[in-house]
Protein backbone atom coordinates (compact mmCIF):
# COMPACT_ATOMS: atom_id res chain seq x y z
CA UNK A 1 0.00 0.00 0.00
CA UNK A 2 1.23 3.25 -0.78
CA UNK A 3 2.30 5.68 1.81
CA UNK A 4 0.26 8.25 2.59
CA UNK A 5 1.54 11.96 1.67
CA UNK A 6 2.88 14.51 4.58
CA UNK A 7 1.17 17.50 4.71
CA UNK A 8 3.57 20.41 5.11
CA UNK A 9 1.97 23.61 5.92
CA UNK A 10 4.65 26.38 5.19
CA UNK A 11 4.92 29.80 6.99
CA UNK A 12 6.25 32.69 4.97
CA UNK A 13 7.52 33.15 1.68
CA UNK A 14 11.30 33.48 2.04
CA UNK A 15 13.14 32.96 -0.30
CA UNK A 16 14.29 29.45 0.69
CA UNK A 17 11.43 28.53 0.97
CA UNK A 18 11.18 28.14 -3.42
CA UNK A 19 13.55 25.81 -2.62
CA UNK A 20 11.98 23.49 0.26
CA UNK A 21 8.72 24.00 -1.24
CA UNK A 22 10.02 22.11 -5.23
CA UNK A 23 11.67 20.00 -2.61
CA UNK A 24 8.45 18.95 -0.82
CA UNK A 25 6.67 18.31 -4.03
CA UNK A 26 9.65 16.24 -5.25
CA UNK A 27 9.49 14.29 -2.59
CA UNK A 28 7.67 10.84 -3.00
CA UNK A 29 6.19 10.77 0.62
CA UNK A 30 5.22 14.45 0.95
CA UNK A 31 2.75 17.61 -0.38
CA UNK A 32 2.30 21.27 0.44
CA UNK A 33 -1.65 21.11 1.82
CA UNK A 34 -0.90 25.37 2.86
CA UNK A 35 1.17 28.22 2.87
CA UNK A 36 0.53 31.00 4.88
CA UNK A 37 2.05 34.94 4.86
CA UNK A 38 1.35 38.38 6.50
CA UNK A 39 -0.38 39.23 3.26
CA UNK A 40 -3.22 37.10 1.38
CA UNK A 41 -1.69 38.54 -1.75
CA UNK A 42 1.69 37.39 -1.30
CA UNK A 43 0.74 34.29 -0.24
CA UNK A 44 -1.44 33.31 -3.28
CA UNK A 45 1.48 34.63 -5.60
CA UNK A 46 3.72 32.22 -4.16
CA UNK A 47 2.10 29.61 -4.48
CA UNK A 48 1.55 30.46 -8.18
CA UNK A 49 5.07 31.01 -8.97
CA UNK A 50 6.16 28.22 -7.31
CA UNK A 51 3.34 24.84 -8.92
CA UNK A 52 1.39 24.44 -5.61
CA UNK A 53 -1.17 21.99 -6.25
CA UNK A 54 -4.36 23.52 -6.80
CA UNK A 55 -5.27 21.58 -3.48
CA UNK A 56 -3.18 23.89 -1.37
CA UNK A 57 -5.02 26.65 0.77
CA UNK A 58 -3.92 30.16 0.89
CA UNK A 59 -3.80 31.62 4.41
CA UNK A 60 -3.31 35.48 5.45
CA UNK A 61 -1.64 34.34 8.32
CA UNK A 62 0.58 32.15 9.94
CA UNK A 63 -1.82 30.76 12.63
CA UNK A 64 -4.48 29.78 10.05
CA UNK A 65 -1.86 27.04 8.49
CA UNK A 66 -1.18 25.74 11.88
CA UNK A 67 -5.11 26.12 12.68
CA UNK A 68 -5.54 23.74 9.72
CA UNK A 69 -6.40 19.98 10.37
CA UNK A 70 -4.64 19.06 6.69
CA UNK A 71 -1.58 20.27 7.63
CA UNK A 72 0.98 17.82 9.27
CA UNK A 73 4.15 19.72 9.43
CA UNK A 74 5.12 22.80 9.52
CA UNK A 75 8.27 24.24 7.59
CA UNK A 76 9.43 27.12 9.09
CA UNK A 77 11.58 29.82 7.03
CA UNK A 78 10.80 32.95 9.03
CA UNK A 79 13.86 34.85 10.47
CA UNK A 80 16.03 33.31 13.29
CA UNK A 81 14.28 35.87 15.67
CA UNK A 82 11.12 34.94 15.03
CA UNK A 83 11.62 30.52 15.05
CA UNK A 84 11.38 30.60 19.22
CA UNK A 85 7.60 31.89 18.65
CA UNK A 86 6.07 30.14 15.79
CA UNK A 87 8.31 26.71 15.97
CA UNK A 88 6.96 26.42 19.55
CA UNK A 89 3.46 27.47 18.73
CA UNK A 90 3.96 24.94 16.16
CA UNK A 91 4.65 22.02 18.18
CA UNK A 92 1.76 22.97 20.92
CA UNK A 93 -0.65 22.54 17.44
CA UNK A 94 0.72 19.45 17.16
CA UNK A 95 2.68 19.96 14.03
CA UNK A 96 5.91 18.37 13.43
CA UNK A 97 8.66 21.04 12.86
CA UNK A 98 11.38 21.41 9.84
CA UNK A 99 13.19 24.18 11.13
CA UNK A 100 15.27 25.97 8.83
CA UNK A 101 18.85 27.02 10.04
CA UNK A 102 20.25 28.60 12.65
CA UNK A 103 17.41 27.05 14.22
CA UNK A 104 17.91 29.63 17.04
CA UNK A 105 19.81 33.06 18.44
CA UNK A 106 20.90 30.84 21.56
CA UNK A 107 21.41 27.74 22.94
CA UNK A 108 18.12 28.83 25.92
CA UNK A 109 16.01 29.31 22.76
CA UNK A 110 16.74 26.28 21.07
CA UNK A 111 16.28 24.29 24.00
CA UNK A 112 13.26 25.71 24.33
CA UNK A 113 11.97 24.39 21.14
CA UNK A 114 13.37 20.90 21.75
CA UNK A 115 11.20 20.79 24.64
CA UNK A 116 7.96 21.93 23.07
CA UNK A 117 8.56 19.72 20.65
CA UNK A 118 9.40 16.50 22.94
CA UNK A 119 6.74 17.36 25.25
CA UNK A 120 3.86 17.40 22.12
CA UNK A 121 5.23 14.19 20.90
CA UNK A 122 6.29 16.02 17.28
CA UNK A 123 9.28 15.30 15.52
CA UNK A 124 12.14 18.19 15.12
CA UNK A 125 14.59 18.36 12.19
CA UNK A 126 16.78 21.55 11.42
CA UNK A 127 16.99 21.93 7.78
CA UNK A 128 20.71 21.60 6.94
CA UNK A 129 20.30 19.73 3.57
CA UNK A 130 23.70 18.43 3.35
CA UNK A 131 23.63 16.11 5.53
CA UNK A 132 21.15 14.55 3.84
CA UNK A 133 22.67 13.44 0.55
CA UNK A 134 24.26 10.37 0.30
CA UNK A 135 27.91 11.92 -0.18
CA UNK A 136 27.61 12.94 3.03
CA UNK A 137 27.41 8.91 4.18
CA UNK A 138 30.13 7.75 2.03
CA UNK A 139 32.91 10.45 3.57
CA UNK A 140 31.71 9.21 7.22
CA UNK A 141 33.02 5.81 5.63
CA UNK A 142 36.27 7.15 4.55
CA UNK A 143 36.56 8.95 7.92
CA UNK A 144 35.94 5.92 10.12
CA UNK A 145 38.40 3.30 8.05
CA UNK A 146 41.43 3.24 10.14
CA UNK A 147 43.63 1.92 7.32
CA UNK A 148 42.89 4.37 5.26
CA UNK A 149 42.29 7.41 6.89
CA UNK A 150 44.03 6.80 10.55
CA UNK A 151 43.18 8.97 13.51
CA UNK A 152 41.86 12.45 12.64
CA UNK A 153 43.94 15.04 13.26
CA UNK A 154 42.80 18.60 12.58
CA UNK A 155 39.52 19.73 10.36
CA UNK A 156 39.03 22.95 8.62
CA UNK A 157 35.63 24.46 7.02
CA UNK A 158 35.08 27.87 5.39
CA UNK A 159 31.64 28.69 3.79
CA UNK A 160 31.76 31.99 2.29
CA UNK A 161 30.06 34.15 -0.78
CA UNK A 162 29.83 38.01 -1.76
CA UNK A 163 26.03 38.50 -1.90
CA UNK A 164 26.63 42.52 -3.25
CA UNK A 165 25.70 45.99 -2.25
CA UNK A 166 21.64 45.00 -2.19
CA UNK A 167 22.18 41.81 0.22
CA UNK A 168 24.25 43.98 2.55
CA UNK A 169 22.09 46.93 3.05
CA UNK A 170 18.50 44.65 2.99
CA UNK A 171 19.05 41.44 3.48
CA UNK A 172 17.24 40.15 7.03
CA UNK A 173 20.39 38.18 7.38
CA UNK A 174 22.43 41.50 8.57
CA UNK A 175 19.10 43.49 10.75
CA UNK A 176 20.05 42.46 13.68
CA UNK A 177 16.00 42.81 15.04
CA UNK A 178 15.48 39.76 12.19
CA UNK A 179 18.93 37.66 11.88
CA UNK A 180 20.96 39.47 14.85
CA UNK A 181 24.22 36.15 13.65
CA UNK A 182 24.77 38.02 10.44
CA UNK A 183 27.04 35.20 8.33
CA UNK A 184 27.83 33.58 12.06
CA UNK A 185 24.00 32.17 11.91
CA UNK A 186 23.86 31.81 8.17
CA UNK A 187 27.31 30.31 6.55
CA UNK A 188 29.19 29.72 9.93
CA UNK A 189 26.19 27.13 10.92
CA UNK A 190 27.05 24.95 8.17
CA UNK A 191 30.88 25.23 8.95
CA UNK A 192 30.60 24.42 12.91
CA UNK A 193 28.22 21.74 11.74
CA UNK A 194 31.08 20.37 9.42
CA UNK A 195 33.52 20.25 12.27
CA UNK A 196 31.23 18.47 14.88
CA UNK A 197 30.31 16.37 11.99
CA UNK A 198 33.75 15.10 11.36
CA UNK A 199 34.87 14.85 15.03
CA UNK A 200 31.59 12.38 15.33
CA UNK A 201 29.96 15.29 17.53
CA UNK A 202 32.31 15.44 20.21
CA UNK A 203 32.49 18.78 21.63
CA UNK A 204 35.44 20.76 21.87
CA UNK A 205 37.55 21.57 25.18
CA UNK A 206 38.02 25.34 23.96
CA UNK A 207 37.23 27.42 21.38
CA UNK A 208 38.69 30.95 20.20
CA UNK A 209 37.41 33.11 18.17
CA UNK A 210 40.08 34.85 15.97
CA UNK A 211 40.51 38.61 16.18
CA UNK A 212 38.90 41.08 14.38
CA UNK A 213 35.61 39.86 13.37
CA UNK A 214 34.32 42.27 10.54
CA UNK A 215 30.51 44.16 11.30
CA UNK A 216 28.49 46.13 9.65
CA UNK A 217 27.12 49.17 10.67
CA UNK A 218 24.35 47.84 13.23
CA UNK A 219 26.77 45.68 14.97
CA UNK A 220 25.73 42.31 12.70
CA UNK A 221 28.56 40.14 12.23
CA UNK A 222 29.93 40.14 8.53
CA UNK A 223 32.65 37.96 8.73
CA UNK A 224 34.53 35.95 11.60
CA UNK A 225 36.21 33.05 12.22
CA UNK A 226 37.43 30.40 14.82
CA UNK A 227 39.66 27.91 16.10
CA UNK A 228 38.86 24.66 18.32
CA UNK A 229 40.90 22.30 20.25
CA UNK A 230 39.89 18.73 21.48
CA UNK A 231 41.40 17.37 24.85
CA UNK A 232 43.36 14.63 22.82
CA UNK A 233 45.04 17.27 20.32
CA UNK A 234 42.82 17.24 17.45
CA UNK A 235 42.49 20.91 15.95
CA UNK A 236 39.74 22.56 13.92
CA UNK A 237 39.64 26.01 12.06
CA UNK A 238 36.30 27.89 10.33
CA UNK A 239 36.28 30.71 8.44
CA UNK A 240 32.46 32.58 7.25
CA UNK A 241 31.86 35.64 5.60
CA UNK A 242 29.73 37.66 3.35
CA UNK A 243 32.51 39.72 2.21
CA UNK A 244 34.20 36.79 0.03
CA UNK A 245 34.38 34.83 -2.84
CA UNK A 246 32.53 31.64 -2.95
CA UNK A 247 33.68 28.93 -1.00
CA UNK A 248 32.27 25.66 0.61
CA UNK A 249 35.51 23.68 1.67
CA UNK A 250 35.93 20.69 4.30
CA UNK A 251 39.41 19.23 4.49
CA UNK A 252 39.68 17.08 7.17
CA UNK A 253 43.25 15.64 8.08
CA UNK A 254 44.35 12.27 9.50
CA UNK A 255 47.62 10.18 10.26
CA UNK A 256 47.32 7.93 7.05
CA UNK A 257 44.79 9.98 4.54
CA UNK A 258 42.79 13.22 3.90
CA UNK A 259 39.43 14.34 2.66
CA UNK A 260 38.78 17.49 1.20
CA UNK A 261 35.66 19.15 -0.94
CA UNK A 262 34.79 21.91 -2.78
CA UNK A 263 31.10 22.54 -2.68
CA UNK A 264 29.91 20.53 0.61
CA UNK A 265 26.94 23.37 1.61
CA UNK A 266 25.21 23.04 -2.30
CA UNK A 267 26.61 20.70 -4.53
CA UNK A 268 27.84 22.10 -7.90
CA UNK A 269 25.60 19.64 -9.56
CA UNK A 270 22.20 18.48 -8.40
CA UNK A 271 22.52 15.02 -9.36
CA UNK A 272 26.53 13.88 -8.73
CA UNK A 273 28.77 15.10 -5.74
CA UNK A 274 32.56 14.33 -5.56
CA UNK A 275 35.04 14.57 -2.85
CA UNK A 276 38.61 13.77 -3.22
CA UNK A 277 40.57 11.46 -0.59
CA UNK A 278 44.12 10.24 -0.76
CA UNK A 279 46.01 7.40 1.85
CA UNK A 280 49.22 6.64 2.63
CA UNK A 281 50.81 9.67 0.51
CA UNK A 282 54.85 9.40 -0.23
CA UNK A 283 56.99 11.65 -1.83
CA UNK A 284 58.73 10.33 -4.92
CA UNK A 285 62.54 9.95 -5.76
CA UNK A 286 63.34 13.89 -5.20
CA UNK A 287 60.50 14.71 -3.84
CA UNK A 288 58.97 15.79 -7.78
CA UNK A 289 55.66 14.64 -7.13
CA UNK A 290 53.95 12.66 -5.10
CA UNK A 291 52.35 8.76 -4.96
CA UNK A 292 49.50 7.52 -4.45
CA UNK A 293 47.35 10.94 -5.92
CA UNK A 294 44.56 11.81 -4.63
CA UNK A 295 41.16 9.89 -5.74
CA UNK A 296 37.87 11.25 -6.67
CA UNK A 297 34.84 9.56 -5.52
CA UNK A 298 31.78 10.96 -7.47
CA UNK A 299 28.49 9.91 -5.71
CA UNK A 300 24.78 10.11 -7.82
CA UNK A 301 21.58 10.89 -6.34
CA UNK A 302 17.91 10.73 -8.00
CA UNK A 303 16.55 13.02 -5.53
CA UNK A 304 18.75 16.24 -4.96
CA UNK A 305 19.52 17.03 -1.29
CA UNK A 306 16.96 18.86 0.22
CA UNK A 307 14.30 16.57 -1.72
CA UNK A 308 16.50 13.63 0.13
CA UNK A 309 16.32 15.66 3.58
CA UNK A 310 12.19 16.39 3.32
CA UNK A 311 11.70 12.46 2.04
CA UNK A 312 13.70 12.15 5.68
CA UNK A 313 11.67 14.03 7.59
CA UNK A 314 8.68 12.65 6.50
CA UNK A 315 9.30 9.32 6.76
CA UNK A 316 10.00 10.37 10.68
CA UNK A 317 6.66 12.23 10.67
CA UNK A 318 5.04 8.72 9.27
CA UNK A 319 6.57 6.59 11.35
CA UNK A 320 5.30 8.75 14.65
CA UNK A 321 1.86 8.89 13.03
CA UNK A 322 1.61 5.32 12.67
CA UNK A 323 2.52 4.80 16.11
CA UNK A 324 -0.80 6.88 17.22
CA UNK A 325 -2.62 5.00 14.33
CA UNK A 326 -1.72 1.63 15.82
Amino acid sequence: MAETPVRFGILGCANIARKVSRAILIAPNSTISAIGSRSLEKASKFASDNGFPASAKVYGSYDAVLDDPDVDAAYVPLPTSLHLKWAILAAEKKKHVLLEKPVALNVSELDAILQACESNGVQFMDATMWMHHPRTAKMREFLSDGNRFGKLKSINSSFTYEPGLEFLQNDIRVKPDLDALGALGDTGWYCIRAILWAVDYELPKTVTALREPEFNEAGVILSCGSSLRWEDGKVATFYCSFLTNLSMDITALGTKGNLRLHDFVIPFQENVAPFYVASNSRFVELSIGCEPSPSEHAVTTDLPQEALMVREFAGLVGAIKGRFKA
